[in-house]
């Protein structure tokens, strides 16, 4: 009678892939103003490749946290790293990875959109002829083509995002952060912007973004933070974060909105005076 076979051997383990590091880490940060703390102690890690939105009430300290992460306003504790590079210990290193378009963007409003777009160029270290296509190239996309030998001051809200959304890409960026982006821009400028954006993550950059539009961070973004009171409250991936509910639903049960018990305000509307 002929032997069995003994059984194979088990498969060795299949090795695990390290974890992606994180595009932000953010570690500890606080900002006080005055007695208030505007950040409370915020950690976050934010991966890499992603469309990340960062939303949360008025005053929760998401601009705050964005002017911290880039190098914009100093924390009082912690510290940031943009793919390791420290943004306070060595900022030539960190900035030289992100792209920034802040809230109340103040520009050189005295140059051309082009002459902007050059200058940002030259500071970042481009050679003139790769700046002066990489301008070319954002213009014709923004649809700023027409408009790149006006003065920026002449420009209107939605062509002034545009024009800083290119000065923040000119250099490719691995990180661009963004802070309400789409405030105050009209329907056309806000899809042109939205087209450009995800073109970019799609190259597998990562975009970081403040919005209390959750309807525009639900079509844009893959994975959301939710700051409240200067911590973060919730964060993961977007269909984590919202639990089989809208976003704008998952927002207001984590944040806990107090409804209107309708025994204030009586004398609100009826024309009596």
């Amino acid at each position: 009678m002929q032997a069995s076979a003994p059984p194979p051997s088990p498969a060795p383990d299949s090795p695990v892939p390290p974890a992606a590091p994180s595009a932000v880490s953010v570690r500890g940060l606080w900002k006080h103003f005055g007695s208030q703390a505007a950040v409370a102690g915020l950690s976050l890690e934010l991966p890499t490749g992603a469309f990340i939105g960062l939303v949360g009430p008025n005053g929760a300290g998401k601009t705050t946290t964005l002017s911290m992460a880039t190098g914009l306003l100093r924390p009082d504790q912690g510290t940031v790293l943009i793919h390791g590079a420290d943004v306070w210990a060595d900022p030539v290193a960190a900035k030289s990875r992100i792209g920034i378009l802040p809230e109340g963007l103040r520009m050189f409003e005295r140059l051309s959109g082009r002459e902007l777009l050059q200058y940002n160029g030259r500071l970042r270290g481009l050679p003139g002829a790769e700046v002066d296509r990489r301008a070319e190239e954002l213009l014709a996309v923004l649809d700023l083509t027409g408009h790149a030998d006006k003065l920026v001051a002449d420009y209107s809200t939605g062509m002034r995002k545009k024009i800083g959304l290119a000065s923040a890409l000119l250099h490719n960026p691995d990180v661009l952060f963004l802070d309400e982006p789409f405030e105050g821009v009209d329907p056309v400028s806000a899809q042109t912007i939205r087209g450009v954006l995800k073109r970019y993550a799609a190259a597998g950059s990562t975009v970081v973004f403040s919005s209390h539009v959750m309807e525009l961070v639900e079509q844009l973004c893959d994975w959301v933070a939710v700051i409240s009171a200067g911590q973060v409250i919730a964060r993961g991936p977007l269909d984590a974060v919202r639990g089989g509910r809208s976003l704008h639903e998952a927002f207001l049960d984590l944040i806990g909105v107090r409804e209107d018990d309708g025994r204030s305000l009586d004398w609100l509307g009826g024309g009596e005076r």
